[in-house]
């Protein structure tokens, strides 16, 4: 067996064919409600909400925001970033409920998905419903919480980001092109998000490369649908991939991969001035470096080895290939280690 896919990886079509009862596996699997509801929620997808965290990051390295007494203190950047961070995960944990009672029937014949909460039965959809409004209004509450005028827009752009996943859900998720646009513009509003808790500009390079990398994780995971569950079946759950065919979905994850890695070299090579060092100085200059390049190593392999298992049809979520496979866990955790040291070392 592979290495990454490892003995009771719920990905595995081979054993997801194995007859199974829902309502008895799920239940043994964390048991009662409450389990069912935190599952739900996908806590684990808050992991998204490190694109929050972008801008904020990237802003005290090039200087855009002074920490410290000539400006703003860390406590304030602490209480504005985490009130953006969790109303966008909270907001997407909510959303994430009214996708799964819009797709309850197509979950049900899906190998993997037909062991969420409601699918399988664990949670009721009244129950469902409650929750998933509930998390809806705190996400939308701790967004306004955010302290000053930026209050509202980080506000705005949560209820933005929230009639976009329920247009998704509703309507664009049956159109091909608008599906994976939809979707990435989630990952964009969280970056304006983070952006606007702490009252920074935006790069543009940066939302373009936000925008590439999320239609990336957006055209693979319909890549590898197609390619671990087949066409038929694959349709089954995700009627748009019959507009799509393996030859395009192909050239589309490579395309914007490819974009993905421009665009972001070209937001490092546009902090050249705010994230260099300089190392020595002689004959009449100065030899310095773009502490911000290091990331480029860790970002080109992680997204090169993410196309590769793609490809190959190991995996139908390049998210759960993330958590999963060794290489890409370890380049994201490398990518994220070197990113802080440049950020630290050149504020």
């Amino acid at each position: 067996m592979s290495d990454t896919t490892p003995a009771g990886d719920p990905t595995d079509p081979q054993q997801d064919s194995v007859a199974v009862d829902p309502v008895s596996d799920s239940s043994s699997a964390c048991g009662g409600v409450v389990g069912g509801l935190i599952k739900l929620a996908r806590p684990h997808q808050w992991t998204k909400g490190v694109f929050v965290l972008l801008g904020p990051a990237f802003a005290i390295g090039d200087h855009s925001m002074v920490i410290g007494e000539d400006g703003v203190s860390v406590s304030q950047l602490i209480w504005a970033t985490g009130l953006a961070f969790f109303a966008f995960c909270l907001a997407a944990s909510g959303c994430y409920v009214f996708n799964d009672l819009a797709d309850v029937e197509r979950d049900r014949v899906h190998p993997r998905k037909r062991r969420r909460p409601i699918a399988s039965g664990r949670v009721s959809e009244g129950q469902a419903r409650v929750f998933g409004v509930s998390l809806l209004v705190i996400g939308l509450g701790l967004g306004f919480l955010v302290p000053g005028t930026v209050g509202w827009w980080v506000g705005g752009l949560v209820a933005l980001y929230i009639v976009n996943v329920m247009l998704y859900t509703a309507v664009l998720k049956h159109i091909v092109i608008f599906d994976v646009l939809s979707l990435s513009s989630g990952f964009v509003l969280r970056v304006l998000g983070g952006c606007a808790a702490v009252a920074v500009t935006p790069s543009t390079w940066l939302l373009n490369a936000t925008l590439f990398l999320s239609m990336f994780l957006a055209f693979g995971k319909r890549l590898g649908e197609r390619r671990v569950m087949g066409n038929e079946d694959a349709a089954a759950t995700r009627g748009v991939l019959l507009r799509y065919s393996d030859q395009t979905l192909r050239m589309m994850v490579v395309v914007v991969g490819v974009a993905t890695l421009l665009t972001y070299t070209g937001y490092v090579q546009s902090r050249e001035g705010s994230m260099s060092v300089i190392l020595a100085s002689g004959m009449g200059g100065e030899f310095s470096f773009n502490l911000l390049w290091v990331t480029v190593m860790p970002a080109m392999v992680g997204l090169l080895r993410t196309i590769t298992l793609i490809m190959e049809g190991r995996y139908d979520d390049p998210t759960e290939l993330a958590l999963r496979d060794p290489i890409v866990r370890y380049s994201g955790v490398g990518f994220v280690v070197l990113m802080v040291g440049a950020v630290l070392l050149a504020g």
